[in-house]
């Protein structure tokens, strides 16, 4: 499944989309120039247990990385995945 990214003004998404529908969504928005919040995380129930959660992360991680970005995750499921390992404090704010 392909995880697909779309940002519009200061609001964007990391999402799969299946037969036109987002199956899969983990949502930001910009605070300030260098800084990303994210704020819900959301997998379709035929879709849970397969780490696609995680996945939506990582790919909000990589996307940090290259625009020399931080995170702010508000939403529990990402706060819990930020914030249960040191690999992600190079990225990660509070």
């Amino acid at each position: 499944m392909k995880i697909e990214h779309q940002e519009h003004g200061k609001k964007g998404a990391f999402f799969i989309e299946k037969d036109g529908d987002w199956v899969a969504e983990m949502t930001y928005f910009r605070e300030g120039q260098r800084k990303i919040v994210i704020d819900h995380t959301e997998v379709d129930e035929s879709l849970r247990g397969k780490g696609i959660g995680e996945k939506l992360v990582e790919k909000a991680v990589k996307f940090a990385e290259k625009n020399n970005l931080l995170i702010k995750p508000v939403c529990p499921f990402a706060k819990a995945i930020l914030e249960s390992s040191d690999k992600y404090d190079d990225v990660l704010t509070r």
